[in-house]
């Protein structure tokens, strides 16, 4: 089973395709400078496994057109890992912020996109591209799963006292200013690496 990885910063796209029958790296790579400056500086640095890395520059305008120099990369004939998109059975897409919706990894539906939307305030740098990139991959592959991975849902087990300022309320109720902690992926991978190596 081949799973992409997908991660839209701002102004970047980067990704790994992954052979889950043994948790291999088959290709990874990195779309720098998307949508700065229009775009016209972009460039795709392409690492399949075991081979030299390809570099690629050509616009980018925006996070769509990275995506769809990602997936040309990966079923290329020359240095490609993939003789289809078919081959990929699941999309995984880091999304910045869940707000307050989301405490998991959930499979992305119209719903979910239109909570992930309304978080945009909260990243206004980064909910807008993960959208664009969610999109891009649904248009390119909308007969597998696309699963949402949310940096803040690590972290919305925090109680309480620990979340919320000590601001006027409102500023909570009416705007959604409270702790919602980030990076939540490393922080999960570390703590389960750690309680592993300490055998907890």
């Amino acid at each position: 089973m081949l799973v992409l990885v997908i991660n839209c910063g701002s102004s970047s796209l980067k990704y790994q395709l992954f052979d889950m029958r043994d948790e291999t790296i088959l290709a990874k790579g990195l779309a720098e400078r998307v949508s700065v400056g229009g775009g016209s500086q972009a460039a795709l640095t392409h690492q399949p496994a075991a081979k030299a890395p390809v570099r690629l520059e050509a616009p980018m305008p925006d996070h769509a057109a990275a995506m769809a120099h990602v997936l040309d990369a990966l079923t290329h004939p020359a240095h490609g890992v993939v003789d289809s998109m078919s081959e990929i059975a699941a999309v995984g897409h880091r999304v910045v912020h869940g707000g307050e919706a989301f405490a998991e990894s959930v499979l992305i539906t119209p719903d979910v996109l239109r909570a992930i939307e309304a978080c945009a305030e909260l990243a206004p740098l980064h909910n807008p591209a993960n959208l664009m990139g969610i999109r891009a991959a649904q248009r390119h592959l909308p007969s597998v799963p696309h699963v949402a991975v949310f940096d803040t849902a690590f972290h919305q087990t925090m109680p309480r006292r620990a979340w919320l300022y000590g601001l006027p309320y409102e500023l909570y109720e009416n705007h959604g200013i409270r702790r919602y902690g980030f990076h939540g992926t490393s922080h999960l991978y570390v703590s389960r690496v750690a309680a592993d190596f300490l055998e907890k």
